[in-house]
């Protein structure tokens, strides 16, 4: 039934205006028209969306959102120059280095957007 449906991340955040300056100035996705007040949606590459609703205090202890990018380690060092601090992560089956995780042919990366949400960066080889 929705095999072939498009799907899109929505994650909460406290302070809308914030959280797309976040969005769009930081991690540098495209703000589309939307028709709901507290409501943000985004285009993040390759035809998937993003969508921010404002909503009382929360936050996910879990990755809500991940972009899969070509080249992980460039991607690390230009968001560390716009502010960035990735998560380094000591535990069985994940341990970083410099903020990048290695399992095999998979390398991945962990930071939080301005309500604290866990956004990943995501390289298969």
């Amino acid at each position: 039934m929705l095999a072939n449906s498009a799907v899109r991340p929505t994650i909460p955040v406290t302070n809308i205006e914030k959280a797309k300056k976040f969005y769009v100035g930081t991690l540098g996705l495209k703000l589309l028209p939307a028709n709901m007040q507290g409501m943000a949606l985004l285009s993040a590459g390759k035809g998937t969306l993003i969508e921010l609703y404002e909503r009382g205090q929360t936050k996910a202890d879990h990755t809500v959102a991940t972009f899969e990018v070509g080249n992980i380690e460039s991607v690390v060092k230009n968001l560390k120059e716009k502010g960035i601090t990735f998560e380094e992560y000591d535990m069985p089956g994940i341990k970083t280095k410099n903020g990048i995780a290695t399992q095999g042919s998979v390398r991945a990366a962990w930071f939080k957007d301005t309500d604290q949400n866990i956004l990943c960066i995501h390289e298969s080889r």
